[in-house]
């Protein structure tokens, strides 16, 4: 009689832990199906991939580039089958095939404002002891004081051409030179949030 009473309390609990499994199972798979999509600004990297800017022939750097912010919004589209809520829909959650834009995302760019590179080096090569290369580049008083001594006695002409050649100095209103999209531009590197160090061996 006593074991009767023992295999009825453990079929008991056997049964009252399989109600609680299934209930609680049922009830994450629920509100999983009901978590609400991310949106399409705050996808990881490889979740999406980005078009490249389109480049101006004449200025040699990206179209419709913001003055201040030195960026320029292009289309993303998010990876296929992504579920998100894209502010081209309106907000809407769309999952997308790995073809359809779904958001526009600023990348930097170079904002030109007329100065060429090979000029202001040519400038500064063949005319830097007047001071032609720092009138042209935006910096009068600079060039006056080298006109008025022949670039420093030509001390001054020679640093000129390194720095500009270097392109440490750069037009005085913040704009970049032109040069080839793919030219001998200088790009400075720097260690920000998304830099990865790879950790060493030991």
């Amino acid at each position: 009689m006593n074991y009767l009473k023992y295999i009825i309390k453990y079929l008991i609990s056997v049964l009252t832990i399989h109600i609680l499994t299934l209930f609680y199972t049922n009830v994450i798979v629920y509100a999983i199906s009901f978590e609400e999509a991310l949106p399409c600004e705050n996808l990881q990297l490889g979740q999406y991939i980005c078009k490249e800017p389109i480049v101006d022939i004449e200025t040699q750097s990206e179209e419709n580039c913001d003055k201040l912010t030195k960026s320029v919004p292009v289309e993303c589209m998010p990876a296929a089958n992504v579920t998100c809520k894209s502010s081209k829909y309106g907000g809407a959650e769309v999952t997308f095939n790995g073809t359809t834009p779904g958001f526009y995302k600023n990348v930097s760019c170079r904002w030109t404002n007329g100065h060429s590179f090979e000029t202001a080096l040519l400038l500064s090569v063949f005319l830097g002891m007047f001071g032609i290369d720092r009138f042209y580049l935006g910096y009068p008083a600079i060039g006056l004081l080298k006109f008025s001594t022949l670039g420093f006695f030509f001390l001054g002409q020679l640093v000129d051409i390194l720095l500009i050649a270097a392109q440490v100095v750069m037009p005085s209103d913040g704009s970049d030179y032109i040069i080839d999209y793919y030219g001998a531009r200088v790009t400075r590197i720097c260690m920000n949030e998304e830099t990865y160090i790879q950790p060493s061996d030991s």
